[in-house]
């Protein structure tokens, strides 16, 4: 894909000086605008070049750096200053503020004609728009025809910046529901992406976003995968009132034949997140006892296992048309907490209790005991498995 460190280290652009903003060269380039004043940065979009000679603003305020935050508030790739007449010089105020938010500044003299910039970049963009679909090609091949890919693959990767011996894992975006499509979340996730990532490679499958990522080319190693995928979550709740994509992250592995069973762990991870309607399900890697129970090959025994637990609720509901078995999941997931339970299901905490009081005596179990949550926990479990396989 086109972007700011392909623009410093090519040819195309001799006119440019990169000033400020150094690590910032991973953002993806899809457009210039010119923009001569604040109120237009409205016309902007995320991922533009954003040209400025000055000629409208005032040099005596500061109304140079008003007008690269407020392009930095718009998500742009980076900023072009056309110093001369109207800019003399760069401010300091700029440059300390694009170091401090890793916001690519370009200088460019005087003599160079905007009307040539925006001729080479857009030759740029169209050049890289075919880059991004061999990027497609390449991870489309690599998840679902690495086999017949073989001999060309390590190449092709390496030649995409993913050098071999590297360890690759898969995160896999999708939406809730079949009228949302993930397409409209497209930008604000790979934004996100491309903070935390120096490189990836992007797929749209069917209703999935998939992204290939490299553990030695994360940009901030401190930050955890969940707080990126909460910023993006409180982002579209924020948006939308409610949130209805879920993101899942599968194992790094070294092997490239092992890249698609990273793919397939994001997916159980999606799977169980919807599942549960646990929002805070985000890696393979902390899914914890499903992997055990997963690995299970004697599936009569787990089955035995859970209808020795669950059996005798299920049969009286089907009986009596109760919901306890849903309730008694409620129950484990809540740890028994009363409140919660009642706030979950918009009862009265008198029905919990009553409730719990039935379910003890038509399993005879003492449902505060801490080896009876355990297996009342394993057991549905083991039916979240069985529905996956």
């Amino acid at each position: 894909m086109g972007t700011i460190r392909k623009i410093v280290e090519g040819v195309h652009f001799p006119m440019l000086t990169l000033v400020a903003g150094h690590s910032g060269t991973y953002r993806r380039v899809t457009g210039i605008n010119v923009v001569e004043s604040s109120d237009l940065i409205m016309f902007c979009r995320p991922n533009e070049l954003v040209v400025t000679t000055g000629i409208n603003l005032d040099a005596q305020q500061d109304s140079l750096e008003h007008l690269v935050k407020q392009a930095y508030t718009k998500k742009v790739a980076g900023f072009i200053i056309n110093t001369g007449p109207f800019i003399p010089s760069i401010p300091e105020a700029v440059i300390s503020f694009a170091n401090q938010h890793d916001f690519p500044i370009f200088q460019m003299p005087w003599n160079y004609r905007i009307a040539d910039l925006l001729k080479t970049t857009f030759q740029f963009i169209a050049n890289h728009h075919q880059e991004l679909s061999i990027e497609e090609k390449v991870l489309f091949n690599l998840l679902f025809h690495y086999k017949q890919n073989t001999n060309t693959m390590k190449d092709q990767l390496a030649q995409l910046g993913f050098p071999q011996g590297r360890e690759l894992a898969i995160i896999t975006c999708t939406t809730i529901g079949s009228k949302a499509a993930i397409d409209r979340y497209e930008v604000m996730i790979q934004f996100a992406f491309q903070n935390r990532y120096q490189r990836f490679l992007k797929l749209k499958h069917k209703n999935h976003l998939i992204f290939l990522i490299d553990k030695a080319q994360i940009n901030t190693p401190n930050i955890p995968f969940s707080k990126v995928v909460e910023e993006i979550y409180e982002k579209i709740t924020l948006k939308n009132g409610y949130l209805d994509i879920i993101i899942g992250k599968g194992n790094f592995h070294k092997e490239l034949e092992n890249v698609r069973q990273s793919y397939d762990e994001s997916l159980t991870v999606i799977h169980l997140a919807q599942l549960h309607n646990n929002r805070y399900l985000y890696k393979y890697k902390e899914i914890g006892a499903y992997k055990i129970l997963m690995a299970v090959k004697n599936q009569p025994l787990m089955k035995s296992f859970s209808q020795d637990i669950l059996g005798q609720l299920y049969r009286y509901d089907e009986l009596h048309g109760t919901d306890y078995v849903p309730f008694l999941r409620i129950f484990v997931e809540e740890n028994g907490s009363t409140s919660r339970i009642s706030e979950r299901q918009f009862i009265h905490r008198n029905t919990v209790l009553y409730k719990i009081k039935k379910i003890e005596m038509l399993l005879d179990m003492d449902l505060s005991n801490p080896f009876t949550k355990t297996n009342l926990y394993i057991a549905f479990l083991i039916e979240d498995v069985l529905m996956h396989q």
